[in-house]
């Protein structure tokens, strides 16, 4: 199992402000129902299940930080990625959750 880096929602600003966000993706893995629900404006939104199907949509010579509510699935879906040949992988720990709390309190906590 590959070691995942990880960034909690403070760090992945602080090393990609919104300047230079075309450097990155963060890949939200959530279910379509709790991307309803709450979910970053520039994130791109490829449910967990559907990753193994969709990854010609993914380039991997990209950088990609993925999500989820709380970085479990997240990190599953990013060891998934690096054992496909993703370089630049990261977590992002604690989520859309934590991601309420450190950057944005205007996404709802569910």
């Amino acid at each position: 199992m590959a070691n995942i880096p990880e960034l909690t929602p403070t760090e992945f600003c602080e090393r990609w402000p919104e300047s230079r966000r075309d450097d990155v993706t963060l890949l939200d893995v959530r279910e379509p129902a709790e991307w309803q629900a709450a979910h970053v404006a520039d994130a791109l939104h490829i449910p967990m299940r559907t990753v193994p199907g969709r990854l010609d949509e993914l380039d991997p010579a990209h950088t990609w930080v993925v999500m989820c509510h709380g970085g479990v699935r997240s990190l599953r879906v990013a060891e998934f990625l690096a054992a496909s040949g993703y370089a630049r992988v990261f977590n992002l720990t604690g989520g859309i959750d934590a991601w309420s709390l450190e950057i944005d309190s205007s996404v709802p906590r569910y």
